[in-house]
């Protein structure tokens, strides 16, 4: 089959390039393979399953529209499947948007809900512009492209994200999200910088295929304040962030603020196609038709989707995202202490990044520190920012007690081989960021504790192996605990 696929397929395909699987049988975080193997899959369609494979609830609401005899495509009419959809959607958002809100069913693909609300915002407010942010990934069509960095349109103006680790004005912290929001507010009130008043801001709360980059509270803030003083409706890009899987049900959350329009895809299908837009009903000024889509009614979707949000919601999968997240993190900067090819480690909830660099890099220009630390203990002279709260798992490790040293260069290719290794000791990881240095974790949120340990034991094991590699002699790092080595466990999730 691999063989067929490779002489068949597209040469754009790309995960069963790094991911030479054949899966057949899935269950909560546990993939089989046809040839017997079992991996724990930290992938999770790209975010997209909540709750793991063929979650029993979600496989009972799909059996009963089946069984029911209802129609499974009915474009846009209105069905008891999609009323309770909404009803559930609805009664996660934040109150601030539920109140006075209205949906769109799109086409069935995140970037579709992204074209969607860029038509609104433009039919809304008279404008044409949009402003994003660098390391954006917004879609693969053409707006979304345009918006995520791979295109080139003067339509799209893209401002500085900020970030600790790889800041653009090399100080990061609460003085790095300062500039970045002072160089926003410069560009928009220039009447030289370019740029006209856009037609609307869209923002992801955590870059996910930018690297895994939580967005300051803070800086976030300051662009829901600088949107609404000049009257630019705000978008938040939830797709990936949503259904709990950060720590709170919407990413937008942890900052409080309440944006004009939500582009929501992935998790809300339950693990089938599915996308909305939620916006503002004073927005909702287009024609019929003015953005239609032949699926926009996929009832199983739906189903899944109800059945999906309901049990995240009433089993508080949020929390315990902010509260397992924050245990992995904790242990994987220790991972990042031992190893020196770690550069940086990060995240929200269950949404974890771990950076590879080039341990024999140069470092970029160290910059003197700018506080007294980023709210963790261990990490004295960081640069300036406010105390970590409890449940955020946005971490950074700095070089030194009296300098904050730049980072060292992306590696890539050690990225690559941690995925391979990992995949060989059966723990399939996604890669993502600026140069493909990060490795990335998504695993379902009903994972356990004990599947948790089990998957940073391989990770570690992995980063181990690669260290030893890059430094060409087998004793250059300690030899880890055997228990780093332990077989998959078979929690309630692995069963099929």
């Amino acid at each position: 089959m691999l063989r067929r696929q490779s002489a068949r397929e597209s040469a754009a395909r790309t995960y069963a390039r790094a991911l030479p699987i054949v899966p057949v049988r899935a269950r909560g975080l546990t993939i089989e393979g046809a040839d017997g193997r079992r991996y724990l899959d930290c992938l999770s369609g790209a975010g997209t399953l909540a709750l793991g494979h063929n979650h029993p609830v979600v496989l009972e609401a799909i059996r009963k529209v089946i069984d029911s005899g209802a129609p499974l495509h009915v474009l846009d009419l209105a069905t008891p499947v999609k009323d309770a959809f909404i009803t559930e959607l609805f009664r996660t958002l934040p109150p601030g948007l539920a109140d006075h809100a209205r949906v769109q069913f799109c086409g069935p693909a995140g970037t579709d809900a992204v074209e969607a609300a860029f038509t609104l915002v433009r039919a809304a407010t008279g404008r044409t512009g949009m402003i994003a942010f660098t390391g954006a990934y917004h879609g693969m069509t053409a707006g979304a492209l345009e918006a995520s960095g791979h295109a080139h349109d003067v339509r799209v103006a893209r401002l500085p994200y900020p970030q600790d680790y790889r800041c653009p004005f090399g100080v990061g912290g609460e003085r790095g999200a300062e500039l970045a929001a002072r160089w926003t507010e410069s560009v928009l009130d220039d009447p030289k910088s370019g740029v006209p008043l856009p037609a609307g801001m869209i923002v992801e709360p955590v870059q996910g295929e930018g690297g895994v980059i939580p967005a300051p509270d803070a800086w976030l803030r300051r662009m829901r304040q600088i949107t609404a003083a000049r009257s630019i409706p705000l978008i938040a890009d939830e797709i990936q962030t949503g259904v709990g899987r950060t720590g709170a049900f919407w990413a937008v959350e942890h900052s409080g603020v309440i944006p004009d329009v939500m582009v929501l895809s992935k998790a809300i299908g339950g693990s089938l196609p599915l996308a909305v837009v939620v916006y503002r009903e004073d927005l909702d000024v287009w024609e019929p038709g003015a953005h239609a889509g032949t699926f926009r009614g996929n009832q199983l979707a739906m189903a899944a989707g109800t059945a999906t949000l309901a049990y995240v919601r009433e089993n508080r999968l949020s929390e315990r995202a902010a509260t397992l997240g924050a245990a992995m993190l904790t242990r994987l900067r220790a991972l990042a202490e031992e190893f020196p090819c770690v550069g940086d480690v990060r995240g929200r909830g269950l949404m974890i990044g771990v950076e590879l660099v080039d341990p024999e890099g140069d470092q970029a220009g160290a910059e003197p520190a700018s506080g007294s630390g980023d709210g963790h203990p261990d990490t004295p002279g960081a640069a300036a920012g406010p105390s970590v709260a409890p449940g955020d798992t946005r971490a950074h490790l700095p070089a030194g007690p009296d300098t904050v040293s730049g980072p060292r260069p992306a590696a890539p290719q050690l990225a690559a081989a941690v995925q391979r290794e990992c995949l060989r000791r059966g723990l399939i990881v996604e890669l993502g960021g600026r140069h493909a240095s990060v490795v990335r974790l998504l695993p379902p949120l009903t994972i356990t504790d004990e599947q948790a340990a089990a998957v940073l034991d391989r990770l570690a094991d992995a980063v181990q192996a690669v260290a030893r590699t890059h430094a060409g002699d087998p004793h250059a790092y300690p030899a880890r605990h055997p228990r780093h080595s332990r077989p998959a466990p078979s929690g309630r999730n692995d069963r099929r």
